[in-house]
């Protein structure tokens, strides 16, 4: 599910601003973007990321800004010392002029390093807040697109009960049609005279029993009950429960159009189909 946080906080003599963005996928993959400093941590940062978002696609960018007192890097001045009396009497010797020394200083292997600074475990404790903060601002966002979810799926689901209805209200034509057209194919064929009117309503009793589609509506009502029951549940990780019961809800509305021989059932089959693959999109974005 997409979402965004952004959190911003003083640390010691470090002020961190944390971003994490999260996009709709199937499993958890998180691209980490981390200072040199919580390096050692990028386990712990992805083990909180995964433990509260779950799923998605998640970017996470933590960036470091010093303060005035803080040093973002470090000088070796003894080193440094030892340079300078080296290359002042370099330039003495060569007669030359000293001015660009501390440039040349500068650039000398060792003199000047990167700031090593370990963070210590209040400092991590203190950083994990401000992740924490940031995470949860990324749950806010889901919950709001969650509710805006479940309010879309219940409605394709709803669709799919009310084209259903029209199914079971269009089946007493289509037996009616059955009949009439195996009636007149007789007729065409052998003539109204040359056929067994009994034998042909056992026949006829037969034919629409291999058709019937009644089992199939009960099933795919059962189906969509479950599937709402399960909307309704408190807690997360319902998305692949209910992605399975959809795929048994296509299954009953495929059988029901294959079975049916009939025009006007084909095309509520189509649409239901139609809120059937709109419900699998959404649902991927469940959790």
């Amino acid at each position: 599910m997409t979402g965004y946080g952004r959190s911003e906080s003083p640390v010691g003599d470090r002020t961190f601003l944390v971003e994490i963005r999260s996009l709709n996928g199937k499993q958890f993959e998180t691209l980490v973007k981390l200072p040199q400093l919580l390096k050692p941590y990028e386990f712990e940062v992805r083990n909180a990321l995964s433990e509260r978002l779950q799923r998605g696609s998640i970017e996470c960018t933590v960036t470091l800004k010093l303060n005035g007192a803080s040093r973002p890097v470090l000088i070796n001045t003894e080193l440094a010392a030892s340079y300078h009396r080296q290359l002042s009497g370099l330039c003495e010797t060569l007669g030359m002029d000293r001015s660009g020394i501390l440039d040349a200083l500068m650039r000398m292997p060792e003199v000047v390093a990167p700031n090593t600074d370990a963070m210590d475990a209040t400092d991590w404790a203190r950083f994990r807040e401000v992740l924490d903060v940031a995470i949860g601002r990324v749950d806010m966002h889901r919950l709001d697109e969650g509710a805006a979810l479940e309010r879309d799926l219940r409605t394709r689901i709803d669709n799919i009960r009310l084209l259903q209805r029209e199914v079971v209200a269009a089946e007493p034509r289509r037996r009616e049609r059955i009949r009439e057209q195996l009636r007149r194919t007789l007729e065409e064929n052998l003539g109204a005279e040359r056929y067994d009117a009994n034998r042909m309503e056992q026949e006829l009793l037969f034919y629409i029993e291999k058709m019937d589609i009644s089992e199939e509506q009960v099933r795919l009502l059962n189906h969509c009950d479950y599937f709402l029951s399960i909307l309704a549940e408190e807690g997360e990780g319902k998305g692949k429960k209910l992605s399975f019961v959809l795929q048994e809800i296509g299954r009953e509305i495929n059988t029901t159009g294959s079975k049916a021989y009939d025009a006007e059932i084909q095309r509520t089959v189509v649409s239901m189909k139609d809120e059937l693959e709109k419900a699998k999109e959404q649902v991927l974005n469940v959790l």
